[in-house]
């Protein structure tokens, strides 16, 4: 490992084989820092923070500061973030309250850009990219492979949806479906990401069914309920059809429309 001698590191933080930490950075206590993941200079990681392997922390990032939530009371949570994750400059990621899971978690391979903030018990999934200035609130859910644009706010307790794409400058206060694009404020849809889900390769007979199911839940006019059941009847079994239609029914806060 590399560290330089300006960095101050708590003695009963693990750093692992190959990793760097820069000039200035702080490390707490009970950081976990995974091999050849690389902290640049002015970066703080707080206490019992998780970071995985083949990470690259940016300068003047701060990871696992204290929720900014009022009903905090000084709990033990802490911030989990995997692999292969490039977090850019100024960006904050807050550890979680104790409330539902108590950990505010990271996946595989996503980009943060510089001056995004990651609010407590958020849950990213993997290959995500947030575009700078991203803000997400509380308990927002983000799955696997969405974007989202540049100055965005997602409001606490949404949920955006795998392969989804909203545009910069939204504000995004319900639950964005998998699969589709939105933008706006507050956003709304605009179709589906029909580029990104061609770029990762989706079948074309799963593209023409989304396409159906989209046209079905959002243009036919029927009612939520009544489009969703005719929706499984006629493309059922298609997984990502699946997916969408449940995550729209299991939505809490209602989806963007």
């Amino acid at each position: 490992m590399k560290i330089h001698p300006t960095a101050i590191i708590s003695t009963d933080a693990v750093i692992g084989e190959g990793a760097e930490i820069g000039a200035y950075s702080i490390i707490g206590k009970g950081v976990s820092i995974g091999s050849n993941t690389t902290i640049a200079s002015h970066v703080v990681i707080e206490d019992g923070t998780e970071i995985g392997e083949h990470c690259q922390i940016a300068q003047f990032s701060c990871l696992g500061g204290i929720p900014q939530d009022l009903k905090f009371k000084g709990e033990v949570t802490k911030v989990v973030i995997g692999n292969h994750n490039r977090i850019r400059e100024f960006v904050t990621i807050n550890r979680a309250t104790s409330e539902d899971i108590g950990v505010t978690i990271i996946g595989d391979h996503n980009l943060i850009m510089a001056y995004c903030h990651v609010a407590h018990n958020c849950q990213l999934g993997n290959r995500i990219v947030l575009a700078n200035g991203t803000n997400l609130a509380g308990h927002v859910a983000v799955e696997d492979y969405a974007v989202i644009g540049g100055m965005t706010g997602v409001h606490q307790f949404t949920r955006v949806g795998a392969h989804s794409m909203i545009g910069g400058a939204s504000a995004v206060s319900k639950d964005i479906p998998p699969y589709v694009t939105a933008s706006g404020n507050h956003a709304k849809l605009y179709g589906l990401n029909l580029i990104g889900m061609k770029r990762r390769g989706f079948a074309p007979e799963a593209l023409q069914a989304l396409k159906d199911a989209y046209r079905l839940v959002f243009r036919s006019g029927m009612l939520l309920s009544q489009a969703i059941e005719r929706t499984k009847k006629e493309l059922g079994e298609f997984k990502e059809v699946q997916h969408f239609l449940a995550f729209i029914q299991e939505s809490k806060r209602g989806v963007c429309r």
